[in-house]
């Protein structure tokens, strides 16, 4: 997994790097801007469904193949319906709440691309409660690479017809790569593997357990997602009531969003590795009781996420020039990074704590603590945003954000191993 994602976080960073140098800081920051749009939309065609299949296959009370079945169709009912209330709403959403009209094309493709991530993830879901991991790093790499391609060879072609057109398709080369996916974890189907009549029948028992496990973790995506989706509408509609032009606004959380976060959240690579292999192992040692086991597998997860995370904090803040010189090109944003680096610590711990509270069936608390972040992270936002210090609002509500939500999921994976 340490691997795999070591190398697919390579090649995301290529990827990073022909999406700055070919669609710009003006690209970047239109594509930003939707982002927490795809975020929240993604959470939502997701429902939590990896998570609650990795648990229960991990459990090894179910029939999987009858659990897998069961959840697809309810997945890809639940795809078209996003799909069709994007077509309806786009243009509302773009020109009222994104106020950029530009983004239309892109939020209409990415109902186009919900139901192949939904079905990729089910799948990795599987794999990952069998705790085979392998199928899902060679997906990854394989996903991103089929990517990169797709963007170096198609954004020259679609940038002819305007910039809106090139971010449009940056979102749908998401089809071809997810697609991708789904082909390679095919591929590492037993050979012996049968599907019966039982299988493919609907088990209502299967699906309840599901939506129990996957409701409470998609809320605690869906509140965060909504955070996000808030914030460049809270952004553009605050600052540009301050006197703010919107071609900063774009151009400084391109800056943000685009480079900076990606840059100082790359050892993420290593602490989401972590946290993907955690779910399975915490969730069989919790149920039988081992609980010093699993305190004992949570520590190691948060000290090699901090042996990661230490060095790149004191890269990022003695030299933050070599790395955004190295990767973008620019050196725009480096103030940003000197604040935002040192608190990200917290959010390198967060994950595999997050994970082992949904592991150990404490959802609900993980959730809680999205939820109590969000909260914070918004109002923060408004207030800072009308504070006239421009984009560092969301510098600092991000920071803010980051902290509170890493110390309540510590406090209860703690007292979950108490009990």
């Amino acid at each position: 997994m340490i691997i795999g994602g070591l190398i697919t976080k390579v090649v995301s960073m290529f990827i990073k790097i022909v999406l700055a140098r070919l669609i710009g800081t003006e690209g970047m920051g239109l594509y930003m801007l939707i982002s927490p749009t795809f975020m929240l939309l993604m959470a939502v065609a997701q429902l939590g469904f990896p998570v609650a299949i990795s648990k229960l296959v991990a459990e090894e009370s179910k029939n999987n193949k009858n659990l897998v079945f069961s959840i697809i169709p309810i997945s890809l009912v639940i795809n078209l319906t996003i799909m069709v209330l994007l077509l309806i709403f786009g243009h509302y959403i773009s020109n009222n709440l994104l106020n950029e009209p530009r983004s239309y094309y892109a939020l209409i493709c990415i109902g186009f691309v919900l139901p192949f991530i939904s079905i990729s993830s089910i799948l990795r879901g599987y794999f990952f409660g069998k705790q085979n991991m392998f199928p899902h790093v060679v997906s990854n790499v394989t996903e991103d690479v089929v990517r990169l391609i797709a963007l170096i060879v198609g954004i020259p072609i679609f940038l002819k017809f305007g910039l809106e057109y090139a971010v449009a398709f940056v979102v749908l080369t998401n089809v071809i790569s997810e697609l991708t996916s789904i082909f390679v974890l095919f591929f590492f189907i037993p050979k012996n593997f049968k599907l019966t009549k039982k299988d493919l029948k609907p088990d209502k028992s299967n699906i309840k357990e599901v939506f129990g496990i996957g409701i409470p973790t998609t809320m605690s995506r869906i509140i965060g997602s909504i955070g996000y989706f808030l914030e460049p509408i809270i952004l553009t509609y605050t600052l540009i009531k301050c006197g703010y032009s919107n071609n900063y606004i774009v151009n400084e959380y391109g800056v943000i969003n685009g480079f900076i976060m990606p840059l100082i959240l790359l050892p993420s690579f290593f602490t989401m590795a972590i946290s993907q292999a955690l779910i399975p192992n915490i969730s069989k040692s919790y149920s039988h009781g081992h609980y010093k086991y699993t305190g004992n597998k949570i520590r190691l997860a948060i000290v090699l996420s901090l042996l990661i995370g230490i060095p790149a904090t004191i890269i990022f803040e003695t030299v933050p020039e070599i790395p955004m010189g190295l990767i973008y090109n620019t050196t725009e944003g480096i103030e940003y990074i000197k604040i935002l680096a040192p608190i990200c610590l917290f959010h390198y711990i967060q994950a595999p704590l997050t994970a082992s509270l949904q592991a150990m069936g404490k959802a609900k608390e993980a959730m809680n603590g999205t939820l109590i972040g969000t909260v914070i992270r918004v109002i923060s936002l408004y207030v800072f945003c009308n504070m006239h210090i421009g984009l560092w609002g969301l510098v600092w509500s991000s920071a803010i954000n980051m902290v509170v939500v890493t110390i309540h999921q510590y406090l209860h994976v703690k007292k979950a191993l108490k009990n």
